[in-house]
């Protein structure tokens, strides 16, 4: 029987149509049409997971905290009165009498500022000069930190230390901030080598040196009841409390602080007390209660 020819219709266009051609699906898709029920659960799951973790990361860990710090509202240590702030170069210059007039930490005065003063064995810091001389001008009781190289011995630290940093009566402790242990020492060789800097610095200064470093780093590297005799400044951002269940005096909690007369992010710091015993702490506290109670 002979076979008709069919026309194709033609369209509005004026083209004429042909039979609709029906593409097959990709390898892709046709992989995930053949997964069984159970893999789409799995998978599920992985997604759903994925989501909490990123969810947590973002807005309730410890990025959380700084994401909220740096856009929204800083969250402050509750139960602490005594703020103050620690900074370097990295602040710029510094606008001391707006800083004092107008700078306060969840709306108590700035109370103390540490200074960095020196790394290493070679590097003053090129701002510390004057921030030194600015921060007791301007009233605040001030403090000067040394940063702890990894590339020179502790000795030559120390004496570097003493050589660019004096301090007088009234000003707190020399800080020391320790954050690295050098790879070619043993942790005891590390150990002797702190204490060493630290013995050095306390026999000149007359007082014992504050140590600074994060928590962690001291349960891992100075877990030791000789460096539990030191005022103890931590280091834990973005968290509600100090995880850290020995003493400490200062708890660096943020350091994307902002504050008038300073460009930038600065860190915050609270003392672990009043302000009559952070004055304690400080170089001739006690001849000068001494005096006081002796002239009254």
């Amino acid at each position: 029987m002979p076979q008709r020819r069919t026309t194709p219709k033609k369209t509005t266009s004026g083209r004429r149509s042909g039979p609709v051609a029906h593409r097959r699906p990709n390898v892709f898709i046709r992989l995930l049409q053949k997964l069984p029920g159970w893999a789409w659960w799995i998978g599920g799951a992985c997604v759903l997971a994925v989501y909490i973790y990123f969810f947590y990361y973002f807005f309730i860990g410890p990025f959380g905290f700084r994401f909220r710090a740096l856009y929204g509202d800083i969250s402050y240590p509750e139960g602490y009165e005594i703020h103050g702030i620690d900074i370097s170069h990295h602040q710029g210059e510094i606008d001391w009498q707006t800083l004092k007039d107008e700078g306060t930490i969840d709306k108590f005065p700035i109370r103390f500022v540490m200074i960095k003063a020196t790394e290493g064995s070679t590097k003053v810091d090129e701002n510390f000069i004057e921030n030194f001389y600015q921060a007791r001008e301007y009233g605040f009781t001030r403090g000067a930190y040394h940063f702890y190289s990894v590339h020179s011995p502790a000795k030559s630290q120390a004496e570097f230390f003493i050589r660019n940093v004096k301090l007088e009566k009234g000003d707190l402790p020399p800080v020391l901030d320790v954050e690295h242990k050098p790879k070619n020492q043993t942790d005891e060789q590390f150990q002797q080598s702190i204490q060493l800097w630290l013995n050095m610095v306390e026999c000149h200064y007359g007082v014992k040196p504050i140590i600074y470093t994060y928590y962690k780093f001291k349960m891992r590297y100075l877990n030791d009841s000789i460096f539990d005799s030191y005022p103890y400044w931590i280091a834990h951002y973005y968290v509600d409390k100090v995880e850290y269940k020995g003493r400490w005096k200062f708890w660096q909690h943020t350091d994307v602080g902002k504050l008038p007369g300073i460009e930038g992010n600065v860190d915050f710091d609270i003392y672990n007390g009043s302000f009559y015993d952070l004055r304690k702490m400080t170089i001739g506290a006690l001849e000068q209660i001494g005096e006081d109670a002796y002239n009254n």
